[in-house]
């Protein structure tokens, strides 16, 4: 590949095309940044990491919801790059959506730990006590950086503006699966409505463009079993963790040295 074309629609529905001199590595956002810099000053698109942490290059490209530092030209196997504004946010200039209806979803569900007493949470000098086979319940979850790439996908959001949304229902979820967390009560009232997780058509095309692999359709079928295990069961929700005491380890004694470090197998991606 010698050259890539980038075919972006523009605010009003406007294409406009740009060519480029294809680089080894060059994402998506690099062809942007370029074009930008070289020929368009105008072309009005979100970066800012470079590095598929913040989340806030999202666009659909081919068609498809992505991270436009995360894409790579090369990657798309094609010598025209499509770019259009993500879906399902309305359009405020070419490739920037509003996405503050989105971040309100978000809010929506409490995404915090929530305890009955306020104060032991907020000003204790202890922690709560949690087993790594609690953490392993809603860990994958808590990667999800919010770059809405799973709402822009999701078919019910496009139909129901109302609807919660997969980004929102799975952070509810994360918390509901939270050793430490007590509002259960207030996230089961939140999710059990006809705009929350029975709205869900199960496409799981929000698990497919996340960048981060939370897999949001796993976490909204889950969240609909601790719906009904606690609407139709009557199950009671748990009572969070207790604070506890962390002690240091003791110092070595001086002389001794330090046991050698042994690196945990396993990880988040092979890590």
């Amino acid at each position: 590949m010698e050259k890539v074309n980038v075919d972006v629609v523009r605010t009003g529905g406007k294409h406009a095309c740009y060519e480029l001199k294809y680089r080894k590595g060059m994402t998506v956002l690099d062809a942007l940044i370029e074009i930008r810099e070289k020929q368009d000053s105008t072309l009005a698109f979100r970066h800012s990491c470079r590095m598929g942490i913040c989340g806030s290059c999202g666009m659909t490209i081919n068609g498809l919801p992505g991270l436009a530092c995360h894409t790579q030209v090369s990657e798309l196997k094609t010598d025209t790059v499509r770019l259009e504004p993500m879906h399902n946010m309305a359009v405020v200039r070419d490739l920037v959506v509003d996405i503050l209806p989105f971040f309100d979803l978000h809010r929506s569900v409490k995404p915090y730990l929530m305890r009955k007493n306020i104060a032991e949470r907020d000003s204790s000098d202890r922690e709560y006590r949690m087993l790594q086979e609690e953490v392993g319940k809603f860990l994958q979850f808590d990667y999800c950086i919010i770059c809405g790439l799973c709402y822009a996908a999701c078919p019910t959001a496009a139909l129901d503006p109302a609807y919660t949304g997969p980004q929102a229902i799975t952070q509810a979820f994360r918390y509901m699966a939270d050793p430490r967390d007590e509002g259960w009560k207030e996230r089961i009232e939140l999710l059990d409505t006809s705009h929350g997780v029975w709205r869900c058509h199960a496409a799981g095309a929000c698990s497919f463009v996340c960048p981060k692999d939370v897999d949001p359709a796993k976490a909204i079928q889950m969240a609909r079993v601790e719906v009904l295990k606690r609407r139709v069961l009557g199950k009671k929700g748990k009572e969070g963790s207790r604070l506890i005491t962390v002690t240091a380890p003791a110092a070595p004694k001086e002389g001794t040295k330090p046991p050698p470090f042994d690196f945990p197998q396993g990880g988040r991606g092979g890590e």
